[in-house]
């Protein structure tokens, strides 16, 4: 018997014969290492990637073209991601926001803070980029498009109730 490398629907929480929306995605880093490695994330899950290595061509792109979700560091080599986040503002970007950076929690959270008074939906990941984490923020985006609930997963495993067990 085959074995299928997507989870069966009740698992995705996708409708039987639904099909998974592709993500534009814009990736934006100076680090030609992370951006690989977001981009070959990315692309595995079936998204359409855009890559851009400075502040100065994350903001052409995005006055450009249309992307569902934008991966930002915050220490760029032209500039500080947050005029990236300025730009999207002025475009009136209505994508997800997922700031990896190397930067520490209270600096992403600056950025966080700073993106909603923008009204910029922001996520953050610590840098190295963990990608399984990665996948499941984009997994997530991905349902999130298509308008279905947000059901978290690790290794094809609902873990939203184990997950509510350990909160008590």
């Amino acid at each position: 018997m085959p074995v299928s490398s997507s989870p069966s629907p009740e698992l995705s929480g996708m409708p039987e014969g639904s099909e998974r929306r592709a993500l534009q995605l814009l990736i934006v880093d100076d680090d030609a290492m992370q951006r690989r490695l977001i981009s070959i994330a990315a692309k595995q899950a079936g998204h359409a990637v855009t890559l851009a290595r400075s502040c100065r061509e994350a903001i052409e792109h995005i006055r450009n073209a249309r992307f569902d979700c934008v991966t930002l560091d915050l220490m760029l080599d032209d500039g500080d991601g947050t005029q990236v986040l300025a730009a999207m503002a002025e475009t009136r970007f209505a994508g997800t926001v997922v700031v990896i950076s190397g930067m520490d929690a209270a600096h992403r959270s600056a950025a966080r803070s700073y993106a909603r008074s923008l009204g910029v939906d922001l996520q953050s990941l610590p840098k190295p980029v963990d990608l399984a984490a990665l996948r499941i923020c984009l997994a997530n985006l991905g349902k999130t498009a298509m308008g279905l609930p947000v059901i978290h997963t690790w290794g094809g495993v609902v873990v939203d109730g184990v997950a509510a067990r350990h909160r008590l």
